[in-house]
C-alpha cells in the first residue's frame, strides 16, 4: 500500500500527464475529450478524498488550519473552472484560454502541496501512519468517484 504522500503524488503525476496531453491536442478531438474526461473525474474524486482524509487531519494542528483552508479554497476555484470548461465548447478559443488558466493554477496547487504542505504534514502524519492514511485516501477516492455526478447535480441546484 502506498503512503498518503505517495498516493497523492502518484495522482498528481497522472494529472500533470493528462494536463499536458490536453494542452498538446486541438479542438474537440477524441484524444482531448478522453484525456479531459479522465482528468475531470480523477481530480474530482482526488480532491474530495484529499479534503476528507488528508486536510481534515492537518486541521488538528493550528498551522494546519490555515494551510488546509487555503488548499480547500484552491480546490473550489479549480472546481469552478472545471465546471465552466465542462459547459464550454472544447473547440472554442474561450475553452483553451480557460484551460490554460486551470493548468497553470492546478500545477501551482500541486507544487505547493508537494513542496510545502507535505513537509509540514509529516509532523502530523508520521511514518507509522503513512500507509494507514494512504489506504484511507484511496478508499475514499474510490467512493467519491461514484458520487461525482450526484454531487454535481446537487451543486447545480444550489
Amino acid at each position: 500500500m502506498p503512503s498518503i504522500y505517495d498516493a497523492i503524488k502518484e495522482d498528481h503525476d497522472e494529472h500533470r500527464t493528462l494536463l499536458n496531453t490536453i494542452a498538446d491536442t486541438e479542438g474537440d478531438s477524441a484524444e482531448r475529450r478522453d484525456a479531459w474526461d479522465r482528468f475531470y473525474h480523477d481530480v474530482k474524486s482526488h480532491a474530495a478524498a484529499e479534503e476528507e482524509t488528508f486536510y481534515s487531519k492537518l486541521m488538528s494542528e493550528t498551522w494546519g488550519q490555515d494551510h488546509a483552508r487555503h488548499s480547500v479554497h484552491e480546490h473550489q476555484q479549480l472546481d469552478d473552472l472545471m465546471e465552466e470548461l465542462r459547459e464550454t465548447d472544447m473547440s472554442s478559443s474561450a475553452w483553451l484560454t480557460r484551460f490554460k488558466k486551470l493548468k497553470h493554477d492546478y500545477e501551482h496547487h500541486m507544487d505547493e502541496e508537494e513542496d510545502e504542505l507535505f513537509t509540514r504534514a509529516k509532523k502530523v502524519i508520521g511514518e507509522e501512519q503513512n500507509d494507514e492514511f494512504g489506504d484511507k485516501f484511496l478508499m475514499r477516492k474510490e467512493k467519491e468517484a461514484q458520487l461525482i455526478e450526484e454531487k454535481r447535480e446537487d451543486s447545480l441546484e444550489d
